[in-house]
């Protein structure tokens, strides 16, 4: 595999582990800033929905940019963000840093997989990209349980402290080692919105926001759905993301996307109605949350490889775009999950997190039929 890679993957590693850390660090961040656990889950749902709007306005703006140094400019501002939270005395205070670290993500993980897209032969692309975002599945894995361990032997602030080092050393590898890379792009957002007009690009992007909504509203506030030590649930779940990843990838490339997507849509919705069932005693929570992060992973490569084969000629716009449906579905998880926790506890997060991601799966079932994906998936990509 290209080494060339490995400092993106780092990125999106400390971008994984600023972003779905918060999940671990409600109760911390509820006791020190005197709010509800909802209310704490909301700094996942603005962050989300700060990167799902400014993912094409910024793409759009920085179009002329190498991508290089968009890179390093995206890792900056993402470091900056969070060293503001880890500053920040109030709740608006708070939230409004988690724009600006929001600004970094939009514009790191996109252009990071557009550069392994780039750097990658056509037959390697889909552990290419797998490797790529692999670095959020093992922020989940290592990242998380550490910083929800850290959260709470000392404080949420030292968890965000240590997202800046992380950033940092992703910053220092980028700059060392990933090459100037121009990729054809629009800076008009006109034209960058313009794929939204392709059908094809609605249902993946449809599939992405729906899969991702449902495993949220579960994810978010699964501090409040078990009764469990909450670092071991959290690395069970992340340990199985790397390993769904990475056979994502591997499987994209044999099997095709198609597959890997239905697969990883009716397995995740499978295990978001056992959670009653997980939560009767640990080593079932255990073995239930790292099957559930291995096949709910396995989409990553293939809704990556499927968005590339529709819009060849725009990579970079089309993982954009995956990537703003993937943190619009985040931000309904938080926000609704949230009110669904107010107002109907534990059971009524299960139901809404089941009921997305059941209607995820009808809509892929309807929309990604196999005689016209045939043909997508056989487009070259360059």
């Amino acid at each position: 595999m290209n080494s060339r890679l490995y400092p993106l993957a780092v990125g999106n590693f400390a971008i994984g582990t600023g972003m779905f850390v918060t999940a671990g660090l409600l109760a911390p961040i509820s006791a020190d800033l005197r709010i509800s656990s909802s209310a704490a889950g909301q700094l996942m749902t603005v962050f989300a929905l700060a990167y799902a709007v400014l993912s094409p306005l910024l793409a759009a703006l920085t179009a002329r940019l190498s991508r290089r140094n968009l890179l390093l400019i995206a890792m900056s501002v993402f470091v900056l963000g969070n060293l503001l939270t880890a500053l920040a005395p109030t709740y608006p205070l708070v939230m409004a840093t988690r724009v600006i670290a929001a600004a970094g993500a939009a514009m790191f993980t996109p252009t990071a997989s557009a550069v392994a897209n780039a750097l990658t032969e056509p037959e390697r692309r889909g552990r290419a990209l797998a490797l790529v975002m692999g670095g959020l599945s093992v922020s989940s894995a290592i990242g998380v349980p550490l910083g929800t361990w850290l959260g709470a032997a000392s404080s949420w602030r030292a968890t965000i402290w240590l997202v800046v080092a992380l950033g940092v050393i992703g910053l220092v590898g980028v700059a060392a080692t990933v090459p100037a890379v121009r990729i054809p792009a629009s800076g008009r957002l006109r034209e960058r919105l313009a794929p939204l007009g392709d059908r094809r690009v609605l249902s993946v992007l449809t599939t992405q926001l729906l899969m991702f909504g449902g495993a949220f509203a579960a994810y978010t506030y699964i501090g409040s759905l078990f009764d469990l030590p909450l670092p071991a649930l959290l690395w069970a779940w992340g340990l199985g993301g790397i390993v769904g990843n990475q056979l994502g990838g591997r499987f994209t490339d044999r099997y095709g996307p198609r597959r890997m997507v239905l697969i990883a849509l009716a397995s995740s919705t499978a295990f978001l109605v056992l959670i009653p069932v997980a939560n009767l005693a640990l080593p079932v929570a255990l073995v239930w949350a790292f099957l559930w992060g291995a096949l709910g992973w396995l989409v990553a490569p293939a809704q990556q490889f499927r968005i590339v084969g529709v819009v060849p000629g725009n990579v970079s716009i089309g993982l954009g775009l995956l990537s703003s449906a993937q943190y619009i579905g985040i931000f309904v998880a938080g926000l609704a999950g949230g009110a669904a926790l107010d107002w109907y506890g534990r059971t009524g997060v299960i139901v809404f997190a089941t009921a997305l991601g059941l209607l995820g799966l009808l809509f892929t079932l309807a929309t990604y039929r196999p005689a016209r994906i045939t043909a997508e998936e056989t487009v070259p990509v360059g």
